[in-house]
């Protein structure tokens, strides 16, 4: 009996969706569309271009296992280089033939044992497999702070960086506290006449140097493909081994890991010498209770006074600057939001149609739940790349999507060799894994007494809460008794 060529839908074309199309090319299968809303790959890479943007996962481990990359010039790469690795890796594994660029998906609807998928400038097409690899964040929250509109400078989210406006030499102010606005400030402060950092909240920042590779290595790993490969293979393991062994278990568990992220971000705050702004920017909740900041030069700016913090409330936005809830006036000529992302959104708006008219949005009315982190019950043939409760939060995005992208490919397989025509994993194994799950989130950190857009609107965590590895083991083969199996 031949084997069936199946036909596959994938949302974005980001890093999740290039390693689909990777690993489905180098298993023989060619017939894969992904469907990319913008005009190039890279997703969240592609969107975020601010000043200062670095990735908080060493290089090495942040890319993929099958393509080692001899030209990261530091130990935590610039975004503008993970975006090209990603541009190269599309380009050399000749995946942009199956990429639909400035092609936005609105729904798709399962019909007659396939999905047809429709985008918004009106074609519909039918596949045997829907995928969404639309990210996490990648929807940018804007703050609704009064008078926002009326500022008279320029104003922008940092995911919609305006590079037309010139920055060296003048009133800029940041707005946020997280891990954005704190490489922003890391970056653009010294540059300006004056910076003003608007952080209501601090949060822990563990110092973490940035050296430079230097390009005599570069070069050589560049020139002797063999050795790029195996030096690739053995500085992925190692740094995989260090984050899941410290900061992977740390998140997750009391021990000598929660403990030594703890001493090292209490010891790293003592940087700061001026002892009333160091109680200003000491949080009161425990260290990765929200996501954690990786950066060495953070405090240094304020010790330089390249770096105002300004801690007291925004009460609105005027023409001129921003007025804080004292009455003081910030007069600035740049107002930049680093307010974060609606985190919980995945593959939204598009919707998702699964028989009997069951629609996405009314699952996910409440909070998004899911099999697996990588299925929904309801809807066939249907899978998610860093769906809910991916271990995003003591993991590398890489790592995960290739393990949830061999577990997927598992599933194609079955269908080619005609076990099956759909299937959908059971409301009773989703219910299991969820309560499985809450059992574990009082032994994490996250719940520890903070608010963060890791937490879901019923105040849990939306992240895996064991090892990594326990993840990899959850998906290294289908458990066909959690999945119903339908012959259409």
């Amino acid at each position: 009996m031949s084997r069936r060529d199946p036909r596959i839908a994938v949302i974005g074309a980001g890093m999740s969706g290039l390693c689909l199309a990777a690993k489905m090319r180098a298993a023989g299968m060619e017939n894969v569309v992904l469907f990319e809303k913008a005009d190039r790959v890279g997703g969240t890479w592609r969107e975020n271009t601010y000043p200062g943007l670095n990735c908080d996962v060493p290089s090495r481990y942040y890319s993929y296992s099958f393509a080692p990359n001899p030209h990261w010039t530091r130990l935590y790469s610039p975004g503008a280089e993970i975006q090209e690795y990603l541009r190269r890796v599309a380009r050399d594994l000749d995946l942009e033939r199956h990429i639909r660029f400035r092609t936005e998906v609105q729904e798709a609807e399962w019909i007659d044992g396939r999905w047809r998928v429709r985008t918004t400038d009106g074609t519909e097409e039918d596949f045997d497999f829907l995928v969404s690899a639309a990210g996490v964040l990648h929807h940018p929250r804007i703050a609704d702070i009064p008078g926002l509109d009326s500022f008279a400078g320029a104003s922008f989210h940092s995911a919609q960086w305006d590079h037309s406006v010139p920055l060296d030499g003048r009133r800029v102010a940041v707005i946020g506290s997280g891990s954005t606005a704190t490489q922003i400030t890391i970056a653009l402060a010294p540059r300006c006449a004056e910076f003003k950092l608007f952080a209501r909240t601090p949060q822990w920042v563990y110092p973490t140097p940035n050296p430079r590779y230097q390009q005599w290595s570069r070069l050589l790993l560049a020139s002797f493909p063999a050795l790029n490969r195996r030096w690739g293979r053995i500085s992925y393991r190692f740094w995989q081994t260090v984050l899941e062994q410290v900061f992977g278990m740390a998140v997750i568990r009391p021990g000598w890991q929660r403990r030594l992220v703890t001493v090292a971000c209490h010891l790293h705050l003592r940087r700061v010498k001026d002892p009333a702004l160091r109680e200003r920017l000491r949080p009161k909740d425990k260290p990765a209770c929200k996501r954690m900041i990786f950066a060495s030069k953070f405090y240094k700016r304020f010790n330089d006074g390249d770096a105002t913090l300004v801690d007291t409330p925004i009460d609105r936005v005027t023409e001129q600057g921003i007025r804080t809830t004292d009455g003081q006036l910030h007069e600035v000529d740049v107002i930049v939001l680093a307010t974060g992302f609606h985190a919980h959104t995945y593959l939204r708006p598009v919707e998702v149609i699964g028989p009997d008219g069951l629609r996405l949005s009314k699952v996910w009315s409440s909070e998004p739940r899911g099999y697996r982190t990588v299925a929904l019950p309801g809807f066939p043939n249907f899978f998610l790349l860093l769906g809910p409760h991916s271990p995003i939060g003591n993991q590398s995005l890489f790592m995960i999507t290739e393990t949830q992208v061999d577990y997927l490919l598992q599933w194609v397989e079955r269908w080619r060799a005609g076990e099956y025509d759909a299937a959908t994993p059971t409301e009773d194994a989703t219910d299991a894994f969820q309560a499985e799950m809450r059992r574990a989130y009082p032994d994490t950190i996250w719940t520890s007494g903070c608010q963060s857009w890791y937490l879901g609107a019923d105040g849990l965590p939306a992240l895996w809460p064991f090892t990594p590895q326990d993840h990899r083991d959850m998906l290294a083969e289908p458990n066909l008794a959690e999945w119903e199996l339908t012959k259409v």
